[in-house]
């Protein structure tokens, strides 16, 4: 890639000597390792959540559409907080995104626990719009990694998600049944302290290697936070706008499905709570084998395009096989194919995005890619809950064959330049 992208995506080197070399790649790899730390234990803190939350509603007396309500609340304020929390980061550094994240956290937590009023569960859902630790992790990752090596990189951020799924799961259901909602709740700040403690401890202020900015251009920047053409200008880059509008159209299916999945599997598959664990951690399992040992050998010897394809061509009949399945052992047949698809499809586009912009927007970006998943959450109910009634749970599947195919078709027929020539 030439012109500015390239020139801000390598930490410069001349006049170093190896030893200084080395002793820099070791820190680097220590904060990318504490870094996959924080963002396990808050998936852990997140999932610990889900333990609390839909039953405490149900004391307050919601029934199915209002906790519906709520969740949209939370898709349509994280929606607008990842971009700006994204430009965030670019400007003020990694530590001060981290810190302002955990901050949110302990306060969302602390609010869940004193929750004891309808409009209170709205209202603790508010600090959601700073909660970005994983964009956050990603940023810091993004910086501190090489380009060729940074899709392996951010696939151990989903590995940790996997890992945090599992034990905040059974940890969260363990607590609330011993302890009841509100000490979970407060557990759970804790641990959103504790998470902020390590990010203040060990994460530097910047984490970016481009060349210092004057004061003019940094006051300009920091009046730009929330200027929205500094955010959209991203996608006049080379292939940012195509790879973000693939990101968003073949993932709507799947998003679909996922937002989905809790109604799925109580009133089709007739699933009774401890199945449905069961069933979430064979998901986690599943999710950490591909994580951990598939998707870095894969981003190691494919480049991100023809990755790209395979894990789009993959959803397509993942939606066919989903289309026509009858039970949850079919289903189950189904998940590894799934988890492949969504996390090299996930973990490849951040890249591509995050490769075609300036490494000093990359957090920017980051935030964008974030809000595609806020976009999921907030229409994906709506869409799934019309479909599911109106035309079952074969109309979901075969929606997401159909726009795969076409996504897939279109990409093959408009192959981008590869990266490595861009680079020359």
């Amino acid at each position: 890639m030439s012109g500015r992208g390239e020139a801000t995506e390598e930490p410069p080197t001349a006049s170093v000597s190896p030893q200084a070399n080395v002793t820099d790649q070791q820190k680097r790899t220590k904060i990318i390792h504490i870094v996959y730390l924080i963002a396990a234990l808050d998936i852990t803190w997140m999932f610990l959540q889900f333990s609390v939350t839909p039953y405490l509603a149900k004391k307050l007396g919601f029934d199915t559409l209002w906790f519906g309500y709520l969740q949209t609340t939370v898709g349509v304020i994280q929606l607008l907080g990842g971009p700006m929390f994204g430009r965030f980061g670019d400007i003020f550094g990694a530590r001060a995104a981290l810190s302002l994240a955990c901050c949110a956290t302990v306060v969302f937590f602390l609010l869940l626990a004193i929750a004891n009023h309808p409009a209170m569960l709205f209202v603790h859902k508010l600090p959601t719009v700073f909660m970005h630790v994983l964009p956050a992790s990603q940023m810091v990752v993004t910086d501190l990694s090489e380009p060729e090596q940074r899709a392996d990189a951010l696939s151990k951020i989903g590995l940790c998600f996997a890992v945090g799924m599992i034990i905040g799961s059974t940890l969260g259901g363990h607590l609330n049944r011993r302890y009841g909602e509100m000490f979970t709740a407060c557990f759970g700040a804790v641990g959103s302290a504790f998470s902020l403690l390590l990010v203040l401890m060990f994460i530097p202020k910047t984490t970016k290697t481009q060349a210092p900015r004057t004061n003019t251009d940094s006051e300009t920047k920091k009046k730009s936070i929330f200027n929205v053409g500094e955010i959209t200008r991203l996608m006049k880059f080379p292939g940012v706008k195509r790879t973000f509008v693939v990101k968003i159209v073949a993932g709507l299916p799947s998003g679909i499905f996922q937002v989905m999945f809790s109604i799925i599997a109580m009133e089709f598959f007739k699933l009774q709570p401890e199945e449905n664990g069961y069933l979430m951690a064979y998901f986690g399992i599943t999710s950490i084998v591909i994580q951990g040992g598939v998707v870095g050998r894969l981003t190691a010897r494919y480049s991100d395009n023809s990755l790209l394809l395979l894990s789009i061509a993959v959803a397509s009949f993942v939606g066919l096989a989903q289309a026509y399945m009858q039970n949850v052992f079919q289903f189950c047949l189904t998940v590894i194919p799934m988890m492949f698809s969504l996390s090299v499809f996930g973990v490849i586009t951040d890249s591509m995005l995050t490769k075609g912009v300036p490494s000093s927007d990359t957090g920017t970006m980051l935030g964008l890619c974030a809000s595609v998943q806020s976009l999921l959450r907030t229409i994906g109910p709506t869409m799934g809950g019309f479909l599911y009634v109106n035309y079952g749970l074969s109309s979901i599947g075969l929606i997401q064959f159909v726009v795969n195919i076409a996504v897939f078709v279109y990409l093959l027929l408009r192959r981008p330049e590869k990266t490595e020539e861009r680079k020359e």
